[in-house]
């Protein structure tokens, strides 16, 4: 099943950010590396401003683009567990690259960080 229908990728870069672009999937991305396995409800404590609905969506983006690995456990109550796959551990030195980027553009500005990345 189809999620989402992307415009054709007109370079390599456009076909990048169609995949990792947008408020959250970032976030996601690094969380998972900085944790390795996280459960739907810790990801949503980590994520403040989601709503459910965006959290699901952007769950099932990432792993139809298979960024991102889920595992349902059969048990009640329900447990699934969300994991980077391969493809998704190869962005992590680049987001390194962006989260360096980003914090010194921050200082220079004196902007505050509420929160540290990990």
């Amino acid at each position: 099943m189809t999620l989402k229908r992307f415009n054709d990728p007109i370079c390599a870069v456009d076909y990048s950010f169609q995949r990792i672009g947008g408020k959250y999937k970032g976030r996601i991305v690094w969380y998972l590396n900085t944790h390795e396995v996280l459960r739907y409800g810790q990801l949503r404590k980590m994520l403040p401003d989601i709503t459910p609905k965006m959290m699901t969506q952007t769950l099932r983006e990432l792993e139809e683009d298979e960024l991102v690995s889920r595992k349902v456990y059969h048990e009640v109550p329900p447990k699934v567990e969300y994991s980077l796959t391969d493809i998704g551990r190869e962005l992590i030195p680049f987001i390194n690259y962006l989260e360096a980027w980003g914090s010194k553009q921050m200082d220079k500005k004196n902007i505050v960080k509420k929160i540290e990345c990990v």
